[in-house]
Formats: structure tokens, sequence, C-alpha cells
């Protein structure tokens, strides 16, 4: 037997079992995007199917990026997070990221302020409510870091007050110092009036985005992270992220 015909029978052999496994993705796929919807009539439209690192799981996405999980015939379906044990990661959440990421230079800047620290080279933006007692916490936190630009976008999802507080906060002559005075110190903005429908475009962006808690923080590589992270999180997100 020469070394060209093993050569060409490993070829046709591998070939094989490629189209072999294949045919048996496209299968199961297709018979968990046929069984899904048939059995449960209410079931948003299935928009991704994919094998996840568990044997037998497979992710189902829907709504953009609501994820489900399922056998490779449909019969059950998980709604919950599936965590790596060996590596403790949330593999849901970090899927969820994923979809949910908006690249930094599509935010919209022009519907928030900025305030400088030290030399400003590192970003990041954050959606926040002023009513909102982790969003204070959080600006505790960010006043301990230094040479960092923050862009702030004011997003009222709490209550009337928070849209209220938010708009005379857009009107201040300085927006950042009457942000602060009132998150870090209690002193509520004064009243005044003037164009607030950033304020407005702020809500229906984070609508849009499935922005549904505050503080929300994206960085320039487009990572989102929900909730108030401490000091020494910050600093670690703010030199990992890097500009694509």
């Amino acid at each position: 037997m020469t070394p060209r015909f093993i050569s060409r029978t490993l070829t046709t052999g591998l070939a094989l079992t490629l189209a072999a496994l294949t045919s048996s993705a496209f299968g199961q796929e297709a018979a968990i995007r046929k069984n899904l919807p048939e059995r449960l009539p209410n079931l948003p439209p299935i928009e991704e199917v994919s094998k996840t690192p568990m044997s037998g799981l497979y992710e189902v996405r829907v709504n953009g990026a609501d994820i489900l999980y399922t056998d490779a015939e449909g019969n059950f379906l998980i709604q919950g997070h599936l965590i790596d044990t060996r590596a403790k990661v949330n593999l849901t959440e970090e899927r969820v990221e994923k979809l949910t990421a908006i690249p930094f230079k599509d935010l919209p800047f022009k519907d928030s302020f900025t305030f400088v620290k030290g030399n400003g080279k590192r970003k990041v933006a954050v959606f926040e409510d002023p009513n909102c007692g982790y969003c204070k916490r959080f600006e505790r936190d960010l006043a301990k870091i230094d040479n960092v630009t923050v862009h702030v976008f004011l997003y009222p999802i709490l209550s009337k007050d928070s849209t209220d507080k938010s708009k005379a906060i857009w009107c201040a002559k300085d927006k950042a110092k009457a942000f602060h005075d009132w998150m870090l110190k209690d002193t509520a903005p004064a009243s005044a009036s003037c164009d607030t429908t950033a304020v407005d475009r702020n809500v229906e962006f984070g609508k849009k985005n499935r922005i549904t808690g505050t503080p929300t923080l994206f960085f320039v590589d487009g990572t989102r992270v929900p909730g108030a992270i401490p000091t020494d999180r910050i600093e670690k997100m703010l030199a990992e992220a890097k500009q694509p």
C-alpha cells in the first residue's frame, strides 16, 4: 500500500466524517426549529440555534438576546443560567454581554455630558438615574479613580422625580457640577428651563438597547457592565479595555 494511497484514504475518511457531523448538526437544528414552535406556539421566533459546551445541550436565542436551552430534539426547554463549574464562569451572562455589546463610538454622546479627571486618557460611559442609590454609591467609588474621561447619560427610569431631576441637571450651566452636587452631596439641582429632549432620547436609546438598570457602564471595547462595581474592578476594566 503506497503512502499516496494511504493519504487519499485518510483524506476521504476525514471528509466523510466531517460531512456526517455537519449533516447531524443541521438535522438537530432543524428538529429544534420545527418542534419548539409547534409545541410552544407563544415562543418568540427562534433567531439562532447553536451548540453549547455541555454535551447534548443547545442554545436557543430569541428576542435578540434572550437565551434558552434545549436538547437535540426540542423535547425540553430550560430557562436559566449555564455555569461552567470548572472555570467558575457564567456562560449565559458572558453570551448575553456579547450579544448586547454596543460599540463605544455608537453611543449618542451628543446627549451626554463629560467630566475629566487627570489626563483623561481612559474612557467610560455610564447611564445613571439621579435617584438610584446604587448610582450614588458608584459615583463615590468613581471619585477615587484618576486619569479618566467619564461620559454621563442621564437615564431616568425610576420615577417622575428622576425625570425632573435629570432635566434640571441637564439645564444647569455646569451639568457635571450639578450632577455631582446631587449624587455626592445631596444638593438638589435648581430648577431651570431648556431643551431637554436629550434626556428623552436617552430613555428611548436605553429601551431599544436593553439597558434595564442603573448604573450601566460601557467601556471602549464595547463591554457592558450592569450595576455598581467597586473601585478595584473599575480600575481593572479600564486597564483591560482596549479601543477596537
